[in-house]
């Protein structure tokens, strides 16, 4: 049973984290899993100050406590953290989900706290990973969804980054989807670079995703016509995807180069790391001959469907 995060917080200020997290839930439409991860960060904030007599004498925070921290508070939150030799990407993340949970206070009429928005996030490292991890990867896709777009703009985007992700495919591919691609559930026939198709898994997430996206979509979107419309309902230009993307490595403090295709390399480097076996990978990405795609069919959608568990992606429990 997965342990329940605590905060040593009085009341008020509990119940109001408890109303963050249903909005991000909600409102946000962020998986459980990242909520987590942002409700994790919050705690070691917590805990923090928590500790220290002159901002919680009880030893429990309140509201009234995070309004008087200054810059110089945040700041030794930061210097605290280091001292655990965390990564600097792990400290920026920290430092996203806590800025996320200050945003949202203001936007409650509940808290107005400057110091949070002039806090400097580590700078990057020069040398950085190629592939993102599981659950960065998860968070970057749940990044995806902006508020300050339209609805089905947040959702046409999530579907779109949960498409590179959890199906491997390359951005060009994926805008390329039409309706009628879609009929069989279990399956999806991509085709690829030199015009060669592959077979590919649709996991139950990325397709509710799309359904998702299909009935808020304001445009008729014609079942042999692209998938994905931009706002004024063509089709979506893949610079939009790549402008998303790179708002959000600024934001999550993750690698300059990572790109949408880097979706697509995480997607093959956590099933290879799962025990998934290179053919098969090499397969789902089109990148073996066309005899090699064809015999690819053949195989069992369970045992691909328990290769994709084996790795926990997109685990929405």
């Amino acid at each position: 049973m997965k342990e329940e995060i605590k905060f040593e917080t009085d009341a008020i200020l509990g119940e109001i984290i408890k109303s963050w997290q249903q909005w991000l839930l909600n409102e946000k439409r962020y998986s459980p899993h990242t909520v987590d991860a942002y409700l994790r960060d919050l705690s070691f904030f917590v805990a923090f100050f928590a500790a220290q007599d002159d901002i919680a004498p009880t030893h429990k925070l309140t509201l009234g406590a995070l309004k008087k921290l200054d810059i110089r508070y945040f700041r030794s939150f930061v210097s605290y953290r280091r001292t655990k030799n965390l990564e600097k990407s792990s400290i920026a993340r920290e430092l996203s989900s806590i800025r996320n949970f200050f945003h949202w206070l203001e936007k409650q009429d509940l808290l107005k706290n400057p110091a949070i928005s002039i806090l400097s996030s580590p700078r990057k490292n020069k040398v950085l990973p190629k592939a993102l991890g599981i659950e960065d990867a998860l968070l970057l896709i749940d990044e995806a969804a902006k508020e300050e777009k339209e609805d089905w703009q947040n959702l046409r985007d999530k579907a779109v980054f949960s498409l590179l992700y959890g199906c491997g495919l390359r951005i060009s591919e994926a805008l390329s989807i039409t309706k009628q691609d879609l009929q069989n559930q279990n399956f999806i026939a991509i085709r690829g670079k030199g015009n060669k198709e592959r077979i590919v898994p649709m996991l139950p997430v990325v397709l509710k995703r799309i359904d998702d996206y299909i009935a808020a979509c304001p445009y008729g979107i014609r079942d042999d016509e692209p998938l994905f419309l931009g706002a004024r309902g063509g089709t979506l230009n893949p610079r939009i995807v790549q402008r998303q993307m790179e708002k959000i490595r600024n934001l999550m403090q993750l690698p300059n180069n990572l790109t949408p295709h880097s979706l697509r390399h995480s997607f093959a480097t956590h099933l290879l790391a799962a025990g998934t076996d290179l053919r098969s990978i090499q397969e789902l990405l089109g990148h073996a001959s066309l005899s090699t795609t064809q015999r690819y069919t053949e195989v069992e959608i369970s045992t691909l469907q328990k290769e994709y568990e084996k790795a926990d992606l997109f685990n929405e429990k």
